[in-house]
């Protein structure tokens, strides 16, 4: 069956084009906090726009099956935008994604399956298409499901490795792409599930060995990896859509893993293959605990009060603590209470804070934080220099000076919030256990820092309830 009002290609690729175009101006409004919202709605406008000009295309049938398939992910997407919590939103976006590369390998298969048995069915450039799109996208699809894992704790969150793991890995790829080519030459089906079964396990174990604190640049190269299969998708259905679409989605996932490794000063081969935090340092917990060796300075939520409550300036650096408690709307409500004491209060966001690129803006523009006090670590270590009191919510990794100054730790080189540099420092955190990175944070023994144990959000509480008595 086909639609009576069926369009000619070329006005189906007009129509993408235009959609096209809102794909990329709502990413380049992705970019900024305060048109964020609405760059969303006008991607999600292009997106509805192709899909729905698809329906129209000529030869298409089987509506039917399209229609149970858009209801069926509408409620899926529905259900979990207003089911999952703000802190799971990277294992969501690690699972969208994975489904992503699913979904290309899926239709690559399905192409194979289709074509494989009429001779010459399969192009040269239409057969290397289905095997680029099963083999990125089978990779994409199982590797995110363990970054998901991970997030959600249902996996271990350090790197799980074992001996000659990366030979291992090695042999497997190379086989895999033996299996490949075999499916591109001989054209039989049990090359491709070959293809698909190694892809798969490949997936599982490159991203086995990568470690919780490297997450954001995970998510982003396994998004590339995805937009690459959907593109490369797009070639085999001669669907432009698909073609600009997964290339746009490629291009942002790379630029965005550059970006991110650059923020961590770590090379990309170094995220993959070299097992961050695979032995992390111990931890003492609450009370007099200590920091490489030194006591650190406890402080309770009354003086840490006061320090707020006639300080002139206060920055604020969050982490996945903040996310884990959901404690952004009680640290807004604090802020409320200083601003309206005459002090200034900002915010210092450090691009790999969180699980994911953007998770602490996202985080703070749910408690309605004004954009205006966001600032980037470029802005915010000056901004540093001149505050009488930091807050470190959270925050562990990106706030150790030992990147700084010990060239022996993992950390050394990366780019950190320079939060010693602040008069005085209040730190809230549940123990002295170190971050997803393993190591301990140097900044708990600095002499101007002061710990308030205890978890994220009731400590703010208790904070917002000392300010209100001074």
């Amino acid at each position: 069956m086909t639609l009576p009002l069926a369009l000619s290609q070329n006005t189906v690729n007009l129509v993408y084009a235009a959609a096209a175009i809102l794909l990329i101006l709502g990413i380049k409004r992705l970019s900024s906090p305060a048109t964020a919202r609405s760059g969303n709605l006008v991607a999600a406008a292009g997106m509805a726009l192709a899909v729905g000009i698809t329906l129209f295309s000529p030869g298409l049938d089987r509506y039917w099956l399209i229609a149970a398939g858009i209801a069926f992910g509408s409620v899926i997407g529905f259900a979990s935008a207003r089911m999952v919590r703000m802190t799971a939103i990277p294992q969501m976006v690690a699972l969208f994604n994975g489904v992503g590369g699913g979904a290309a390998a899926l239709i690559a298969a399905a192409e194979f399956h289709r074509l494989a048995p009429e001779p010459g069915g399969l192009a040269g450039d239409i057969l290397a298409g289905i095997m680029f799109s099963a083999l990125i996208g089978s990779i994409s699809f199982s590797g995110s499901l363990v970054a998901f894992a991970k997030l959600q704790e249902l996996l271990p969150g350090r790197p799980l490795t074992f001996p000659a793991q990366q030979v291992f890995n090695g042999l497997l790829f190379a086989a895999t792409l033996a299996a490949a080519v075999a499916a591109a030459a001989a054209e039989e089906q049990v090359w491709m599930v070959a293809l698909l079964v190694g892809a798969l396990v490949f997936g599982v174990m490159l991203v086995l060995p990568i470690g919780g604190a490297d997450m954001p640049v995970v998510i982003s190269f396994l998004n590339a990896f995805t937009g690459l299969a959907a593109a490369s998708t797009g070639f085999v259905l001669d669907n432009v859509a698909l073609i600009i679409g997964g290339t746009l989605v490629g291009a942002s996932g790379t630029l965005l893993t550059v970006l991110m490794g650059r923020a961590m000063n770590r090379s990309l081969a170094n995220v993959l293959f070299g097992a961050f935090g695979a032995a992390p340092s111990g931890g003492g917990a609450g009370g007099a605990a200590t920091a490489d060796g030194q006591m650190v300075r406890e402080i309770t939520a009354e003086d840490a009060a006061v320090m707020l409550a006639y300080a002139s300036q206060v920055m604020v650096v969050p982490g996945y603590g903040l996310a884990v408690a959901q404690a952004q709307h009680a640290t807004r409500e604090l802020a409320d209470l200083l601003e309206a004491r005459g002090v200034r209060v900002k915010y210092a966001i450090h691009p790999v804070a969180g699980r994911m690129p953007g998770h602490m803006n996202v985080l703070l523009a749910e408690a309605s934080v004004p954009y205006p006090q966001l600032m980037d670590m470029e802005d915010a270590n000056p901004e540093l220099g001149r505050t009488d009191v930091a807050l470190v919510v959270g925050a562990n990794d990106v706030t150790n000076p030992a990147a700084r100054s010990n060239p022996e730790s993992p950390l050394y080189g990366m780019p950190i919030l320079d939060v010693d540099s602040a008069a005085n420092v209040i730190v809230l955190k549940r123990s002295m256990s170190p971050g997803f990175a393993g190591i301990d944070n140097e900044l708990y023994s600095n002499p101007k820092t002061a710990m308030l144990f205890g978890d994220a959000k009731a400590s703010v509480e208790r904070l917002v309830a000392g300010v209100k008595a001074v």
